[in-house]
């Protein structure tokens, strides 16, 4: 019998990734892919263990999918990603139920790991994280068919005190630049349009690979596979963002005029704490240049809030420079302590409250930016990646190319003949605080 496998996929665009390619090569392996979990005979879960709540979230979702194994059809419960990475002795001794793990550098062995789990052996593979991605896997996306994520490096030497990604992804390592137009050209011949790059230090690629920042040409070279029209970076590191890359952003028609810097925070102080290279001063010339080269640009950036350390005052002048520097697209996330990283042992924690209320106040003030960047675009006309078709409203509803899949916001098309998953011109009529509106031109 074939077994049917389903994939749950928690946590990032990276981990996305890695599921739709354990998805392609189970397919490969003449296996079924089923979307609804009560028909799988085998359900793999591909956690993520960043922050506590996503830890919570994945140990929840393991013990759901187990329920299964008294009603439904499953007979093996696989776990996967950053969490068996980094607990893989707790969870097996913890969670009787799963009955095998795989971690982040092995998961392209996943099909083996499913012959052991049906045969009862518990099999527990999850050794160096630094997985070999110089090559093209099978793939099956689960993105519209019009846009993919690609990876173009994995792990990060940066050492944030804060963050655990190099505990579980390992070191940084680029991949070729053949091996990911190789992945580009097949998602090119299956309809997609859009490439999204991933990195968890996009800015940095190359470095390793060729000793030199690759970006700009990588960037370049993805843009002149046929089929594809928008190129979009995402986590673009500022420490790394050369002169040459604000070029090829400005000058390529193909790349999105969006650009993704996670900055953490604009005070030198927790900056340092933090570990992030560059201070104030660089951050504020750097976006002063790309705003001088376009100023089109749709800027999205992170903030930490409730750091250990942040004061009132370092919290004030974050509110400030927020509100200065005017960011098209911002997320904010509290502080979470994460075992065995530096942060988590620094003195001054920050109470949970008073970092959920510097959230939210920070959030607030980015919905009066937002609402004002989006009421300049009014007037103008836009290319719009049609999505879907709202019946209720009668309208088209899609993206350009300063919204990235998921995060950012939306255009709602009035007048459209485009197809879903085609370009249509789109002149903007309406703003909102995170939406546009519009209509087609004929």
């Amino acid at each position: 019998m074939s077994e049917k496998i389903k994939v749950v996929t928690l946590g990032c665009e990276k981990n996305l990734v890695d599921s739709e390619i354990m998805s392609g090569l189970v397919h490969q392996r003449g296996f079924s892919i089923v979307d609804d979990k009560e028909e799988a005979t085998v359900i793999i879960v591909n956690t993520c263990g960043f922050i506590d709540a996503a830890k919570e979230e994945s140990v929840n979702t393991i013990l759901d999918m187990a329920d299964l194994k008294q009603t439904a059809n499953l007979k093996a419960l696989i776990v996967s990603g950053c969490l068996t990475q980094r607990y893989k002795a707790e969870l097996m001794r913890e969670m009787p139920e799963i009955d095998g793990i795989v971690g982040t550098g092995d998961f392209d062995k996943i099909n083996d790991i499913i012959d052991q789990a049906l045969a009862g052996r518990k099999p527990m593979l999850v050794g160096n994280p630094a997985f070999n991605y110089d090559r093209v896997l099978p793939r099956r996306l689960t993105t519209p068919r019009y846009t993919a994520y690609v990876k173009i490096a994995e792990g990060c030497d940066n050492a944030c005190t804060f963050c655990s990604i190099p505990i579980m992804r390992g070191k940084f390592r680029s991949r070729s630049i053949e091996s990911i137009l190789g992945e580009v050209k097949q998602l090119a011949d299956q309809g997609v349009k859009e490439i999204s790059l991933i990195a968890q230090d996009s800015t940095n690629y190359g470095s390793d690979l060729y000793d030199k920042f690759m970006l700009p040409e990588l960037m370049n070279k993805v843009s002149e596979v046929p089929g594809i029209e928008w190129v979009r970076l995402h986590y673009a590191y500022p420490g790394f963002f050369t002169d040459e890359l604000i070029e090829t952003i400005a000058t390529n028609p193909k790349v999105c005029k969006y650009i993704d810097m996670p900055l953490q925070h604009s005070e030198d102080s927790i900056l340092k704490r933090m570990r992030r290279p560059g201070r104030q001063r660089d951050t504020r010339e750097l976006i002063r240049k790309i705003r001088a080269r376009m100023p089109e640009v749709a800027l999205r950036t992170s903030i930490i809030v409730g750091f250990p350390g942040e004061t009132e005052q370092d919290f004030d002048n974050l509110k400030d420079f927020i509100t200065e520097m005017q960011f098209d697209r911002l997320g904010v996330f509290a502080y979470s302590k994460e075992l065995d990283t530096p942060a988590a042992r620094l003195p001054d924690q920050v109470a949970n409250d008073v970092k959920e209320f510097r959230a939210n106040t920070l959030m607030e003030i980015q919905r009066q930016i937002s609402n004002e960047r989006n009421g300049l675009r009014i007037g103008k006309e836009i290319d719009v990646l049609i999505e879907r078709y709202d019946g209720r409203n009668d309208v088209y509803v899609g993206r350009s190319q300063y919204d990235a899949p998921e995060i950012d916001g939306e255009v709602f098309v009035t007048n459209c003949k485009t197809n879903i998953g085609e370009m249509a011109r789109v002149r903007v009529t309406h703003s909102f605080e995170f939406d546009l509106s519009g209509e087609g031109i004929a």
